[in-house]
């Protein structure tokens, strides 16, 4: 649930593929160690490999760097644990964010991406795109209380994916507080209670 996308699923695609994989990564490694304002053209050639004049025509610059490594999540197998239980899937999402920030490249890189999307319109519509993809995927922790009997077939299940996560969100980026594990069971426990309660009900 970071904003750096997994290891996307190994696609044929030949030269051209291996060039975009080698490119995502060098951004994202770019991104972690000197920020969005130290992210450059010049430095993700040289760590990639692949020749600036070759990243600018393809890139553009910047902006196309960062768009297209949030781009590339689209073909990662990224799902949500499957705990057995509503309040366990609920705990182990909420945990995916914490470990996924308290990994100093993953966490920084991260970081770096929410960083540029106050930047750039183009590095917004895609962390936006990103989130979107990941929370419907994270729905399915809703799709099987509902098989369970746990919670009713009318509950909002975006709602109560935004309601686990958000708490985390708040304090990362708006707050600057650290999230450790009493923290993220009480974001869960939290929207577990609500959904539980009947908030979540759609009408």
């Amino acid at each position: 649930m970071s904003t750096t996308p997994a290891q996307p699923v190994t696609r044929p695609g030949g030269r051209t593929a291996r060039t975009r994989a080698a490119v995502r990564d060098a951004t994202l490694a770019e991104l972690a160690a000197h920020g969005h304002r130290g992210l450059t053209v010049e430095g993700v050639a040289e760590r990639s490999g692949v020749h600036k004049t070759t990243v600018y025509r393809r890139w553009g610059g910047v902006d196309g760097l960062i768009v297209d490594a949030l781009d590339l999540a689209a073909d990662d197998d990224w799902q949500p644990a499957d705990t057995g239980t509503f309040a366990g899937d609920c705990r182990a999402l909420a945990d995916a964010v914490r470990r996924s920030f308290a990994d100093r490249t993953e966490g920084a890189a991260s970081t770096a991406i929410v960083a540029a999307a106050f930047q750039s319109t183009r590095a917004a519509d895609a962390l936006r795109k990103f989130y979107a993809d990941r929370h419907q995927r994270s729905e399915v922790v809703v799709d099987r209380a509902v098989a369970r009997g746990e919670l009713p077939a009318e509950t909002d299940a975006a709602a109560i994916v935004r309601a686990v996560v958000a708490p985390l969100y708040h304090r990362l980026f708006v707050t600057r507080e650290p999230i450790d594990e009493r923290v993220t069971e009480h974001a869960a426990a939290a929207a577990v209670a609500a959904a539980l309660a009947g908030v979540f009900a759609q009408t």
